[in-house]
């Protein structure tokens, strides 16, 4: 009697923990259910489009490595996704293939479809509502600002700018509001093209954000960088394409980085690659020095001490 009470007692318990965690598992899933619905396992390298003339933010270096925030950014999330350094692959991407997900390779002679996108990226409607894409929690909030030679007159607003020829990235959000407020836009594929153009004398300026405006007044002391009083805040993200599992594991890293008290990894970046220019920005706000709020994913985690 004693045992088939003690059977069916120990039956119930089971019962209810089964339940219980089908019910929870229904509910939320964990990092190695998301691991591998975003084929992460037994992947062996993780490839990230970067942009690799922005002094920095993305900049490739003569010996082929790349360095900047967006670079240090790439490593924390690969970290965190379960990549070691030498088993992220940078490839450079063009503007107006961040949104496809094709960089190219080295030699510049083929594509490659890359699984993270983290290329100065600023987060709109438009670029949310286009196929393919799908945006991280933002990393980094800036502004739009102006770059012109050392001699050229103030510039308060874009209006002052009005006739003007200013250069910006094809399909930056700067070109929208240049051409707003009059100014001819003359576009170009990468912004150090755009340089080339005010040094030659080809245009009155050039408009971006001012977290890569200001990494490049910092090496090139003769240029002028102004604040143009825009409001809109420009919030960079990480385009993961139609992977809604990496999704979450991008969002659940950023999340850790931005609540754990003992992650400085973001603080360390921008310390090392944006506030690091501000003395050569003068008057100029290049980016927000704290990382953004970022909403915790519903993903079940696995502590030390149990279920997080």
């Amino acid at each position: 009697m004693r045992f088939r009470f003690v059977t069916l007692a120990g039956l119930s318990v089971l019962v209810v923990a089964i339940t219980v965690s089908l019910v929870f598992l229904g509910r939320t899933p964990s990092v190695d259910e998301l691991r591998a619905e975003a084929g992460l396992n037994g992947k062996r390298s993780l490839r990230i489009g970067v942009k690799f003339d922005q002094p920095g933010i993305a900049e490739r270096q003569p010996d082929g490595t790349f360095t900047g925030f967006d670079i240090e950014i790439a490593y924390l999330v690969a970290e965190d996704l379960g990549f070691r350094r030498n088993e992220v692959e940078f490839y450079q991407i063009q503007s107006e293939d961040r949104e496809r997900m094709q960089a190219e390779t080295p030699d510049g002679a083929n594509v490659v479809i890359v699984d993270l996108v983290i290329a100065s990226f600023s987060i709109t409607e438009e670029r949310k509502s286009t196929p393919g894409v799908s945006f991280s929690a933002p990393y980094l909030y800036t502004e739009q600002s102006v770059l012109t030679l050392g001699d050229h007159p103030p510039v308060a607003t874009l209006d002052d700018l009005r006739g003007k020829r200013v250069c910006s990235l094809a399909t930056a959000t700067s070109a929208t509001a240049a051409a707003a407020a009059g100014n001819i836009v003359q576009s170009q594929l990468t912004i150090s093209e755009c340089v080339k153009a005010l040094r030659a004398g080809q245009v009155e300026a050039v408009s971006t954000d001012a977290a890569i405006l200001g990494g490049i007044r910092a090496k090139n002391p003769d240029l002028r960088h102004w604040d143009i009083g825009l409001t809109t805040t420009e919030a960079y993200g990480i385009n993961v394409g139609e992977n809604d599992a990496l999704l979450q594991l991008v969002n659940l890293s950023l999340w850790h980085s931005r609540e754990d008290p003992d992650d400085a990894r973001w603080e360390e970046a921008f310390d090392r690659n944006i506030r690091s220019s501000v003395p050569h920005n003068p008057g100029v706000p290049l980016a927000r020095p704290e990382q953004p709020q970022v909403d915790k994913p519903e993903v079940r985690e696995w502590f030390s001490g149990g279920l997080g």
